[in-house]
This record gives structure tokens, C-alpha cells and sequence, in this order.
């Protein structure tokens, strides 16, 4: 069954998503479509639905009307299937700080299924951009950048096929930022199908092969980024948010 669903293009669907909690909508009929190897990036301010989105995705929370589909698979009706498809880096990653890099890699690993010897986990350490030096250190000395790419290892090593991310490059330096999103684009290489919440137009701008703006719970416009410049996306971001 995971075979057929690899060779699947839509990877990530959402129709007619809503979630309310009580008289609030905080999501309103969303419908999107990502493809294997696209990276989508969800625009807007707090409070857009870019969170709530990736929960429903998650299935951290259940839809009040509507459908989330990871492979075909709706999210609400089979989540432990949906899970072994899918990786989720949020802002700030929760690793086992005493645990090196190394360590948590495996942990994380063998609750999914999966399990390697010590070179296959360095091999994917090494390949989301973590040095062997660091990789054995405990992640209580780890920044924030490198945390992050313990969670593309993991990724790699659950060989995911949906990379969902909320926030992830939020109080990255600049360097750490730009590394980041060339991790992404090796993803989508790989034909993972990427959703990014983020408020970092420049990165979006970037990274994404498609760009999405919400606000107030509501999906308002979507474009392929090779439509937009830099300045396009900002003068659009700002007219429509605001």
C-alpha cells in the first residue's frame, strides 16, 4: 500500500477545511492542493489559520466541516496511518536534551518503526547538515538551527513522503535561515511534498515553489513563486493582510 501511495503526485489536500471552537472560525473552507516535491508556504499574520491548518493536517485537532487528506488518506478517520507518511518540525523542536543528536535520531526513529545502526543514523545526521563533532554532542548545547536539522535527519530516516513545518526558521540567524531552506529544496528533490507555515516572506520568496496567503481563517490568493519578485510578494502580502 505505502508503494502505491509514493508514486502518488497530490500528496496534501485539504477541501472545504473548517475549524471553529465555538462561535470563532478559525478556519473557513480552506482548499489546497501540494504535489511531490513542491514546497508550499502559508502566508499570513497570527491568528491567519496557518497553525491550525497544519494541526488539522496533524490531526492534533478535528475538523468541524470538510476533509484533510495526506495521500488520499483522511487524516481524521486513519491518523496512525497518515502518521508513518508524515515528519512535522515545529518552531521549536522538542528533543531529549541530555540525549545527544545521535541518540535522539534513533529514539525517534525506532518509535516510528524504523531502526539503524550508529552509521546509518551519522549517515543521515551528516545529510541534513549536522557535523559527526555535534552529532554525538547532547542536544542541551545545540542551537536552535541545529535541533532543527535533527528533525530533517529524522525525516530522511523515516524516508517521509509529507514534510510538515510551522514556523521553523523563526529566530534563525540569517546563515542558519539560508541553510535551512536549501535543506528544503533537497527535500523536494526527494519528492517530499513540503508545507511551510512561516511569517518570512524572504524566505518564502526563496524557498517556496508556491505561496499561499491567509487571513482571518481563509485562504486569499495562491500563486507559483516564479510569478512573484520579492517586492510583488510584499506589495501583495501587505494589500491583502492589511
Amino acid at each position: 500500500m505505502w508503494e502505491q501511495l509514493f508514486k502518488k503526485t497530490n500528496m496534501i489536500e485539504t477541501i472545504g477545511l473548517t475549524k471553529q471552537f465555538g462561535s470563532f472560525t478559525a478556519l473557513d473552507s480552506l482548499t489546497f492542493k501540494v504535489n511531490a516535491g513542491e514546497i508550499f508556504c502559508l502566508l499570513g499574520a497570527n491568528g491567519a489559520g496557518k497553525s491550525t491548518t497544519i494541526g488539522l493536517l496533524l490531526d492534533f485537532i478535528k475538523p468541524t466541516a470538510g476533509k484533510a487528506l495526506i495521500g488520499d488518506i483522511n487524516v481524521a478517520e486513519r491518523p496512525l496511518d497518515v502518521k508513518r507518511m508524515v515528519s512535522y518540525i515545529p518552531e521549536n523542536l522538542m528533543l531529549y536534551p541530555k540525549f545527544s543528536g545521535l541518540e535522539n535520531l534513533d529514539f525517534f526513529c525506532r518509535l516510528s518503526g524504523k531502526k539503524y545502526g550508529k552509521e546509518g543514523l551519522l549517515h543521515f545526521l551528516a545529510e541534513a547538515g549536522l557535523p559527526v563533532d555535534f552529532a554525538l554532542k547532547r542536544v542541551e548545547i545545540y542551537s536552535k538551527g541545529m535541533r532543527q536539522k535533527v528533525g530533517i535527519a529524522l525525516t530522511l530516516a523515516k524516508d517521509a513522503r509529507v514534510l510538515l513545518l510551522d514556523e521553523p526558521t523563526s529566530g534563525l540567524d540569517p546563515k542558519s535561515s539560508n541553510e535551512f531552506g536549501e535543506l528544503l529544496q533537497r527535500m523536494s528533490e526527494k519528492k517530499v511534498a513540503v508545507l511551510m507555515a512561516t511569517h518570512d516572506l524572504f524566505r518564502a520568496r526563496q524557498t517556496a515553489t508556491h505561496i499561499g496567503i491567509m487571513r482571518g481563517g481563509q485562504l486569499l490568493e495562491t500563486m507559483p513563486v516564479s510569478d512573484l519578485s520579492g517586492a510583488d510578494l510584499e506589495h501583495l502580502y501587505l494589500s491583502l493582510v492589511n
